[in-house]
């Protein structure tokens, strides 16, 4: 009789424990959020959290700088009111809406808080923009395709390695367009002073895509520049500035290469000219402008107080949470125990009742049963094949010791001369014992993984050459014809034990037990195949294999009996007659010595033509 479980050990109660635990903690965690979140909204009443404000700002700028419209805004707006506990709304500059936190019937501050334009942003929002007033996050055509970005993150790596070298220490950062660029300890991208060495331009270079919208660039800001230069246009071009973390695209004269000098007024409206013609590029790549509002409170300061009111409530709904959790757990607690029950009143019976349970649940508890009926019935099957290969071994042991017994009786009493041949059918029937207590040897070796190895490189024409030989006798007396083919494979290997220069196939294997699970296939044709039939024994490499066969022209075994063929004591003469049969475990020897090198062993076959034995084991090569 079992010992009952402990009360504090069942499940049920440790379930039980468990809810009002986590029920507890969600109740303080939620009165603390509830706290917290009205701390929150008095200190943003007050404006205390220009900071947030700032972010919020900074993140509605770089959406409208990567986006060419707002349609996908409200999830952003909706992300950024649950993190910060505000209300943000957007719209057009007449007061459209575009995007709100709130429903649409709510009304709007007074006041926009700030406008969102990327294209003309302040310098405190977004940093890179001081020079400009552009969102560096705004790159339009400027960003770079994955193969180019690649490219420039291998040269930048590769600078990177040279600075390194020459003892300046650098990290690679990715800008806005997707461009690597080197900072330094002081934040000073590609270094600050290049070593000479590593001065060779390349990763600075415009790519195909930034060359192109370069182009688009100067050719928007063409007219401008002619009217800054009068009759020097040609000293001006746009060019970016890639020693900048921001996209910053820079006024570039050209007076070393003309010679001719510019003012410095000149130089500022050639700036403002890209800098105009930057905008107009990037326009169609960018949100338009919109108006930002923020929600705002009185100015009082409301003092927070737990009152004995509030309290209650809080306790009451707290009460409330723990019986509805102490309810569905003893609910859902009590359907998850009844099918465990079942299973250990099931697993308590003796084993020769094999008990199965009902599977009422597709759950974890409904697997465990299946699970538990499967191993029911594989523990029937196993006990009835334990039952049956007793029978089967004594019916093999008995036969020859009762001849043995017999003519020993007969010898000892005087009835019979021990004569040669008596003593010669004494020793065979030994033979037969020992033959058959060699393979339980073997079977109950592989059976617990003690079945040793001893592993060495194989010619697999040798392995055959020598089976064919061992068997030539039997098979010359049964009148069958013994043959041999090995097929040669293309690559040969050297001769370091992997393979030969013919290309004949090599094991790793052990070649006293591949020569015996060999010879138990060959004896077994033998005592299939009749007079003037042909046993073949082929070897060839395929993919990373090496499959050998035995094929007979025997008489071949029925469809229905292919599936028990490798089970021990089976033999095709429902008979189960000695004279033309083994003992019946060669089959099953020789799928556990495959087994155990790595391989696997299979039959096909039809009856009246015969059978063929295909074993695969790894290919040494």
């Amino acid at each position: 009789m079992t010992r009952p479980i402990p009360l504090r050990k069942r499940l049920l109660v440790r379930l039980l424990i468990t809810s009002v635990l986590i029920a507890i903690c969600s109740v303080a965690a939620t009165a603390w959020l509830a706290v917290e979140t009205t701390t929150r909204a008095i200190q943003e009443e007050q404006g205390q959290v220009l900071t947030e404000d700032m972010d919020i700002l900074r993140q509605l700028s770089g959406y409208a700088a990567t986006h060419r419209d707002w349609s996908g805004v409200g999830k952003t707006v909706r992300a950024l009111s649950d993190r910060t506990g505000r209300r943000i709304a957007l719209t057009a500059p007449d007061r459209t809406p575009i995007a709100d936190s709130e429903t649409r019937d709510t009304a709007l501050p007074p006041r926009a808080a700030a406008a969102v334009d990327p294209l003309h942003t302040d310098t405190f929002t977004e940093p890179g923009a001081q020079r400009t007033g552009i969102d560096p996050r705004a790159v339009g055509p400027f960003r770079l395709p994955r193969a180019e970005r690649e490219r420039v993150r291998l040269l930048a790596e590769k600078r990177r390695a040279c600075f390194s070298i020459n003892g300046v220490e650098t990290t690679i950062t990715q800008m806005p367009s997707g461009r690597s660029v080197l900072v330094d300890e002081d934040g000073t991208v590609d270094g600050g002073q290049v070593p000479t060495p590593c001065a060779d331009g390349v990763l600075n270079t415009p790519t195909v895509t930034e060359e192109k919208a370069l182009a688009e660039l100067n050719t928007y800001a063409g007219d401008c520049l002619k009217g800054v230069g009068g009759k020097f246009p040609s000293l001006f071009a746009a060019t970016v500035d890639f020693t900048d973390r921001s996209m910053l695209t820079r006024y570039l004269g050209r007076k070393a290469e003309t010679g001719i000098d510019t003012t410095r007024d000149q130089d500022k409206k050639a700036q403002e000219c890209v800098d105009r013609a930057r905008r107009q590029q990037l326009e169609p790549y960018v949100a338009p402008a919109a108006e930002l509002f923020l929600g705002r409170g009185d100015s009082a300061v409301p003092h927070f107080d737990m009152s004995a009111a509030n309290k209650a409530k809080v306790t009451g709904v707290a009460g409330l949470v723990l019986a509805l959790t102490v309810a569905v757990t003893v609910l859902v607690a009590t359907r998850l125990v009844r099918p465990l029950r079942a299973l250990t009143h099931a697993a308590q019976q003796p084993p020769e009742q094999h008990v199965r349970v009902p599977v009422t649940t597709q759950d974890e508890t409904g697997i465990l049963a299946v699970a538990f009926n499967d191993l029911a019935d594989r523990r029937e099957r196993m006990e009835a094949q334990r039952r049956a290969m007793v029978a089967d071994i004594a019916h093999e042991l008995r036969t020859p010791l009762t001849n043995i017994r017999g003519w020993l009786e007969v010898t000892r009493d005087g009835v019979v001369d021990p004569d040669p041949e008596l003593l010669a059918s004494l020793h065979d029937e030994a033979v037969v014992l020992q033959r058959v207590i060699d393979d339980l040897q073997d079977l109950a070796a592989a059976d617990a993984g003690t079945l040793r190895l001893h592993r060495e490189p194989v010619r697999a024409d040798e392995l055959l050459e020598q089976v064919v030989a061992a068997h030539r006798v039997a098979a010359e007396g049964a009148g069958v014809r013994l043959h041999m083919s090995v097929a040669a494979s293309q690559g040969s290997h050297g001769s370091d034990g992997s393979g030969d220069s013919d290309g004949t196939p090599w094991l790793d294997a052990d070649p006293v037990r591949m020569r015996q699970a060999l010879g138990n296939l060959v004896s077994n044709a033998i005592r299939h195949t009749p007079a003037d039939g042909t046993i073949t024994l082929s070897c060839r490499r395929q993919d990373d294999e090496v499959v050998f066969e035995v094929a007979d022209t025997g008489s071949g075994i029925a469809p229905e009996d292919l599936p028990s063929v490798f089970e021990r004591f089976w033999r095709a003469e429902k008979s189960r007659s000695r004279r033309t049969g083994g003992s019946g475990l060669g089959l099953s020897i020789v799928r556990q010595l495959v087994t155990a090198h790595g391989g696997t062993a299979t039959v096909t076959s039809e009856l009246g033509t015969g059978s063929v034995f295909t074993l695969r084991l790894p290919d040494a090569g």
